[in-house]
């Protein structure tokens, strides 16, 4: 694995980490238990794996699917932050809103489709700096 790989990983898992544990935990925190729909004993290693592992595939993919010429990286994030940013709502939020019972499904979109959006605004323009130029 390269540097650039490696500093992809960090471009997404740095900010990822905080941002989620300060989002869902303290933040809107009492929102979220007002949805009824957490752990009493929420289980953040579980958390953690799935954005390493969203990190590793991130950093294979991105050189794969995306211009990486130090000029491009502006269009390439946006268009990164895109596809991403919409299929992760659409594998995280969507079937979380239809399936698990909550006190509000669209209190729960309105907060998650935020969290989405804030998450990919913050990764994507990292993500595609780090991998500029390789």
């Amino acid at each position: 694995m390269t540097t650039t790989y490696w500093l992809i990983v960090a471009a997404y898992l740095v900010p990822t980490f905080p941002l989620g544990y300060f989002w869902h935990l303290r933040i809107f925190g009492a929102h979220y238990e007002r949805l009824e729909m957490y752990r009493s004993d929420v289980i953040i290693p579980l958390g953690l794996a799935t954005m390493i592992i969203q990190a590793l595939v991130y950093a294979w993919l991105y050189p794969r699917l995306f211009d990486t010429a130090a000029e491009a990286w502006l269009g390439s994030a946006l268009r990164f932050g895109a596809l991403f940013g919409l299929l992760a709502w659409s594998l995280a939020v969507l079937p979380v809103a239809a399936k698990y019972r909550t006190a509000s499904v669209a209190g729960f979109l309105r907060l998650e489709t935020a969290f989405t959006v804030v998450h990919y605004a913050i990764v994507s323009p990292l993500i595609a700096f780090a991998a500029r130029g390789t």
